[in-house]
């Protein structure tokens, strides 16, 4: 890993927002909706797809926001960007949803979401990210794991920049973002 320099760090977690470890952003509503929502008109964001996305979408939406913001000296090529994220809960909290709907008229706009990786699809299209992506299921967050990963695309010459890290959102609406934007070290 001496070939990753971690420029940036964010984390949202019970209603807080850090950056690099400082408080950034606090809510008192813990719940996700409701705590998305805020953090969402505090950004000052006016992304009309950002309504349609489900809790992971919206969850590493926002985190992805807070983490480029300022940063685009930094991202000088969409081509060389990387996105590499995990979570241990996949989509199920929107797969129950989907699963739900089935009974009725099955609903393609809650359909599109019961795959993890288009919150990767989402921040890729919001920034034009072109580069290598990857979403893995694990049994925890293995912060190493992701970085040696992201290691081997900086090596491989796939990429100079990622945004690497952790987002999840369980089944009872618990939720957890925990983002990098890392560079290659020359």
């Amino acid at each position: 890993m001496d070939n990753i320099q971690v420029i940036k760090e964010v984390t949202i977690e019970q209603g807080k927002v850090k950056i690099n470890g400082l408080d950034f952003f606090h809510d008192e509503s813990l719940e996700i909706g409701p705590f998305l929502k805020c953090l969402y008109k505090k950004l000052d964001l006016k992304y009309s797809k950002y309504y349609k996305m489900d809790y992971l979408c919206k969850l590493g939406f926002l985190a992805s926001e807070v983490l480029l913001n300022g940063e685009n000296d930094i991202l000088t090529d969409s081509d060389d960007v990387a996105i590499v994220l995990a979570n241990t809960s996949s989509s199920l909290h929107t797969d129950v949803k989907y699963q739900s709907s089935i009974s009725e008229i099955p609903s393609p706009s809650v359909f599109v979401y019961t795959l993890p990786n288009i919150v990767i699809g989402e921040i890729s299209i919001r920034n034009k990210f072109y580069g290598e992506h990857m979403f893995f299921v694990q049994s925890t967050y293995n912060k190493t794991e992701l970085l040696d990963y992201t290691a081997t695309l900086f090596a491989s010459g796939s990429c100079k920049q990622a945004i690497v890290g952790w987002l999840e959102v369980d089944m009872e609406g618990a939720y957890c973002a925990n983002l990098m934007l890392c560079q290659k070290n020359n």
